[in-house]
């Protein structure tokens, strides 16, 4: 019997009901974990289609419907953990769209255990490859 691969990224109730809601008041949306600079290193929620991900991201997984990237480069370092995507009160990253629901997005993680980190490194990571057909007129 085949055991699914655990996922990358995974997020708490609250996380999913904050997601639902700016999905809502936003339309479709992705999140891209920042690696630093003026936001810190925090996970950033954009409307899809106003960040565009790069041929370097890497897609970790969804979340309640929405992709989640990070750089090639961070994911080389974050590659043994598992990210929980969570809330807390406060003012996310000053581009992030939860800034203005009192809310941000927060990651913490988890080591993957052995088994599970050989397991998820014998499938290579999964390229960003987006498509915005809503783009194109």
């Amino acid at each position: 019997m085949h055991t699914p691969l655990p996922p990358r990224v995974i997020a708490t109730d609250a996380a999913l009901a904050l997601i639902a809601q700016l999905t809502g008041d936003h339309g479709p949306i992705l999140f891209h974990q920042s690696g630093g600079c003026c936001d810190g290193s925090a996970p950033m929620c954009f409307p899809r289609g106003e960040f565009l991900v790069g041929g370097s991201d890497i897609k970790l997984g969804e979340i309640g419907g929405a992709p989640f990237y990070m750089s090639e480069s961070q994911f080389e370092y974050w590659r043994h953990t598992q990210l929980i995507i969570d809330v807390v009160p406060g003012n996310g990253g000053m581009f992030s769209i939860e800034r203005a629901t009192g809310m941000r997005f927060l990651t913490r993680s988890r080591l993957f255990t052995d088994e599970e980190a050989d397991r998820l490194a014998a499938v290579p990571p999964q390229r960003a490859t987006v498509d915005y057909p809503d783009l194109a007129a």
